[in-house]
């Protein structure tokens, strides 16, 4: 695809694929153009480098999740819709995660994503100060629920591009662990209670699911809402 006719969108797209497929470290500008059938130096002349390329492709991925409307919901419902929203988003684009770890990722898409955080918490009787604190209090907790997942995908990613055996790597890891586990009563339990402790599945077993997801969120709500009801109405609306 000569230079003259690719975008930046389309850049931007594709680098989102070969990151999900490879993660950060398996993004470069050759890998990018083969997929975009162009040659790497077409690519510059839309973005200067492969930093700027994981700003834009993050920010991008951000815009992919859905802005409850607060005049048909309430304001814990709208929470719970837009920290679901980003947990799904983490969950497909694992090497997010690391990316906000090493570039700082902001851009129209996750403005607009804290923006409407900003008015749901505004909804709920949150002003100035406290509605930046509980918007961020909820995005902390679900980047930290997503981690783990997020991690054993990078890791995955690694095995690949180095040529691994994922499953063995995964296998001897887990053996690991089960032998940490035995000086430790409770771990040693758990340990225990799984038919094959050494199988790959337990590895994303032992990860955070969908029902610990949910128990944090709604701990997380909770405490949010528990504060507003402590304080006079009138203060709620402060700002």
């Amino acid at each position: 695809m000569p230079r003259d006719t690719l975008t930046r969108e389309q850049i931007v797209q594709a680098a989102v694929e070969v990151l999900d497929a490879e993660g950060v470290g398996g993004l470069n500008m050759r890998r990018l153009g083969g997929r975009l059938g162009s040659a790497a130096t077409a690519v510059y002349w839309h973005v200067k480098n492969k930093d700027e390329l994981v700003v834009l492709a993050a920010d991008h991925v951000w815009d992919e999740i859905a802005l409850p409307d607060l005049d048909a919901t309430g304001w814990r419902e709208a929470a719970a819709g837009l920290a679901r929203g980003a947990y799904a988003m983490i969950e497909r684009h694992y090497w997010l995660v690391p990316a906000m770890g090493t570039h700082l990722i902001y851009g129209p898409a996750k403005a607009r994503y804290d923006e409407h955080c900003l008015a749901v918490y505004e909804a709920a009787g949150f002003g100035g100060r406290e509605a930046d604190q509980a918007s961020a209090t909820v995005l902390m907790f679900v980047i930290g629920a997503a981690q783990g997942e997020a991690a054993q995908s990078a890791w995955r990613a690694r095995l690949r591009r180095a040529g691994a055996d994922e499953e063995q790597q995964l296998r001897d890891t887990l053996e690991r662990v089960v032998e940490i586990a035995q000086g430790f009563p409770r771990l040693r339990a758990r340990a225990l209670s799984s038919a094959s402790p050494a199988s790959p599945a337990d590895l994303a077993a032992a990860l955070p699911d969908a029902d610990s997801f949910e128990f944090g969120l709604r701990t997380v709500l909770d405490g949010l809402e528990a504060r507003l009801a402590a304080r006079p109405a009138a203060s709620r609306q402060e700002k």
